[in-house]
């Protein structure tokens, strides 16, 4: 086999999980977007119920074409769990949290992800990391520290105290985000994926049922909210489910990793267009910051020499 049909193979075999990669952080980073837009006019938990609802709506049809029924029945308390972690909680912390502060700032904090994931799996599974990885985590924090530091990124009249209980409720998701990781590994190992993103739908949804109609806005919200939480529920949630576990399968959880990294690149494109949200310099020297903390927190950075392998 030639040089030329080799590199030809190669290509054909990578563009897939990377058109999924590049989807995906388009996906997600868009959710920032329609979870201010939407949160302004219907509140951070109706918000955040109506996405998870819609999702959920979407998901399950699907589930049940491909015979996902009797996984969903088996497992639904492990997954509804898992639900209240992975959508539930994170998702009315972000929406609460983007009352104050921008969509790309938001994106820029929820970057550390891996390293709540990593901090969890220490604590959980004892997974103590290596040096090269707690400098990662100490460098990543510091740059959270930095963006909250300064109130950059706020929105027109929010105070700095208000941007300090913004950015920990981003914070918080991010442990959320962290906890239901570890969760899924320890509870839901060998279930089908799909039966765990809907049945973890199923449970966000139940959780804030109750919390979303006491606080139902008075005013019925525009045809422009709605369609955002429409956008949010189907493409932002349920389309982008379904890339991230066939990311997964295609190209392995490290690599599905570092659309941590495209995340808050189209979110604060999307931002800067749609919503006219200002970029400063400081967020991006942040944002950088963080980036590296990240990188070398979940180990696709590496501090000095390779370790040897046999």
């Amino acid at each position: 086999m030639n040089t030329t049909t080799q590199n030809n193979i190669a290509t054909s075999t990578a563009k897939p999980w990377l058109i999924d990669l590049v989807l995906l952080g388009a996906l997600w980073g868009a959710s920032f977007l329609f979870m201010r837009i939407g949160a302004a006019e219907f509140g951070a938990l109706p918000t955040a119920a109506v996405r998870v609802a819609i999702a959920a709506l979407f998901l399950l049809p699907i589930a049940l074409l491909r015979g996902q029924g009797p996984a969903i029945a088996t497992h639904w308390k492990a997954t509804f769990g898992v639900g209240v972690f992975n959508s539930g909680m994170p998702f009315a912390l972000f929406c609460f949290a983007l009352l104050t502060i921008n969509s790309g700032l938001a994106a820029v904090i929820n970057a550390t992800v891996p390293m709540f994931g990593a901090l969890v799996a220490w604590a959980w599974f004892r997974e103590r990391p290596n040096g090269s990885r707690i400098a990662g985590l100490v460098i990543g924090f510091a740059g959270v520290a930095m963006l909250a530091s300064r109130s950059a990124g706020l929105h027109a009249g929010a105070s700095g105290n208000a941007a300090l209980w913004a950015v920990m409720a981003c914070l918080g998701a991010c442990l959320c985000y962290g906890i239901s990781a570890s969760a899924t590994r320890r509870y839901l190992g060998g279930v089908p994926p799909l039966a765990t993103a809907t049945g973890s739908q199923l449970g966000a949804t139940l959780f804030l049922a109750l919390p979303a109609i006491w606080l139902w806005p008075a005013q019925m919200p525009s045809l422009r909210a709605w369609l955002a939480l429409l956008a949010l529920g189907i493409a932002c949630t349920g389309v982008a489910y379904i890339l991230f576990f066939r990311l997964i399968e295609r190209a392995g959880p490290a690599r599905a990793l570092t659309v941590t990294f495209l995340v808050p690149v189209f979110a604060l494109f999307y931002g800067a267009v749609f919503l006219g949200e200002n970029i400063t310099q400081w967020m991006l020297i942040s944002a950088v910051v963080i980036v590296c903390g990240v990188a070398l927190s979940t180990g696709i950075v590496r501090l000095g020499p390779k370790p040897k392998t046999a």
